[in-house]
C-alpha cells in the first residue's frame, strides 16, 4: 500500500536518526575513554574521579538512551502501522460481505490451500491501490537494495 511505503519511509529516517544519535554518544564516550586512558597517569586522583564520573555518566545516558529509543520507535511504528492494517482488514471484510464469504483466511499461513478456494487478493489490491507488480517479494528485494546501498556509503 502507497502509506505502507511512506510509513517505512518515515520509520527509517527515525531509526537513521537514532543511530546517528547513539554513534554520536558512542563516539563521545570512546574518544574521552582514550584521553582518559593517555592521561590519567599525569592526573591527580580529584582529576581521575571527576574523569571517570563524567565517563560513568555517559554509559548511562547511552544506555538510557538505547532502552527508550527502542520503546519510542516501536510505539511509531506502532501508530503508524495501525491506520494502514485497519485499513485493509476493513477492505477484506468489505470484500467478504459483498462477496457473501463466511470465512477469509490469510493463504500465507497455510500449507495447502485448494484450489476452488476463492482469492480475494486481486480485488483487494486494486482497492487498496496497490499496484499488481507491487509484490512481497519485491518489496524484499527494494529493501535489500536499499540496505545494500546504505552500506556501501
Amino acid at each position: 500500500m502507497p502509506e505502507a511505503d511512506a510509513a517505512r519511509a518515515q520509520m527509517d529516517a527515525a531509526n537513521k536518526e537514532a543511530q546517528e544519535t547513539y554513534q554520536s554518544m558512542i563516539n563521545e564516550y570512546q574518544t574521552k575513554g582514550t584521553e582518559y586512558q593517555n592521561k590519567q597517569a599525569s592526573w591527580t586522583q580529584a582529576i581521575k574521579e571527576s574523569k571517570q564520573k563524567e565517563l560513568m555518566e555517559i554509559e548511562n545516558r547511552i544506555n538510557e538512551f538505547q532502552q527508550s529509543i527502542q520503546n519510542e520507535l516501536s510505539m511509531q511504528q506502532q501508530q503508524l502501522m495501525n491506520p494502514i492494517q485497519e485499513k485493509a482488514f476493513n477492505a477484506v471484510t468489505k470484500l467478504a460481505k459483498e462477496g457473501g464469504y463466511t470465512f477469509v483466511f490469510d493463504a500465507s499461513q497455510y500449507f495447502y490451500v485448494d484450489a476452488s478456494v476463492k482469492d480475494l487478493t486481486p480485488e483487494a489490491r486494486k482497492v487498496l491501490g496497490i499496484p499488481a507488480d507491487r509484490t512481497l517479494e519485491a518489496l524484499s528485494q527494494e529493501l535489500q537494495a536499499k540496505a545494500q546501498a546504505e552500506q556501501a556509503q
